[in-house]
């Protein structure tokens, strides 16, 4: 079982690191386009927040990269559009905030597009993630999460991804038996860590077909600052 890693924003996250992991990436989440009409469908009132749900995404909905949404928007990089965001939700003081970044993206979003998904990890990566930790001939998935001290083991090809979702809190981390492989959720981030015994990460991000920030010795939780 391995417990939550607080990582801090004073050293790169190579330095944060359990001993047994060797690389890192930080997993972009996508986008969310739902069918034209959709929020319509289900908006009740008119100052009602809408986002769909992770079943709601599973049956209808598109996942939209970062490069997709740069060329719509203008953007020019994973940084101004991971600070266009986070301006957007506020996360920021006001010494790094980039309401000219925020307009930007707003000012090109399409009708019944959804933001990546905040907090958790995006419905879109489970399974490819739960396909990793068991690819290693791993049979068991440990989930840990540090607010309520919940611990659960699973098997991996019995465990559907909705059924991981049902799991989530805000901070959570989940790994294989044989610790290869740990993925985590980062509060306030539209992002996922991905971690590994393996030296380079870069070639295992490939095989998973997700877009990411690989992690160098230099990089940061704030990389997009």
């Amino acid at each position: 079982m391995l417990d939550y890693i607080w990582l801090d924003d004073k050293s790169p996250i190579l330095e944060q690191l359990p001993s047994n992991f060797k690389s890192a990436a930080i997993l972009l989440h996508p986008f969310v386009q739902m069918p034209l009409g959709w929020e319509h469908s289900v908006r009740k009132k008119s100052y009602e927040h809408i986002y769909p749900s992770a079943e709601e995404i599973m049956q209808n909905g598109k996942s939209v990269s970062w490069e997709e949404m740069m060329s719509y928007s203008g953007l020019n990089s994973y940084t101004e559009l991971a600070i266009a965001m986070l301006t957007s939700i506020n996360a920021f003081s006001e010494e790094y905030k980039r309401d000219d970044l925020a307009k930007k993206l707003h000012s090109n979003f399409k009708q019944d597009l959804y933001y990546p998904t905040e907090d958790y990890t995006s419905i879109f990566l489970l399974q490819n993630l739960l396909k990793l930790l068991g690819s290693k001939g791993a049979k068991n998935l440990y989930f840990s999460e540090p607010i309520f001290d919940t611990n659960e083991s699973l098997q991996i090809n019995d465990t559907p991804p909705l059924n991981i979702w049902d799991l989530f809190y805000s901070e959570f981390i989940i790994t294989d038996e044989n610790m290869d492989y740990a993925f985590m959720s980062m509060f306030d981030s539209f992002t996922t860590f991905l971690l590994a015994k393996d030296e380079n990460i870069e070639h295992i991000v490939q095989s998973i077909h997700i877009e990411a920030i690989i992690c160098n010795k230099k990089t940061m939780i704030d990389w997009y600052l």
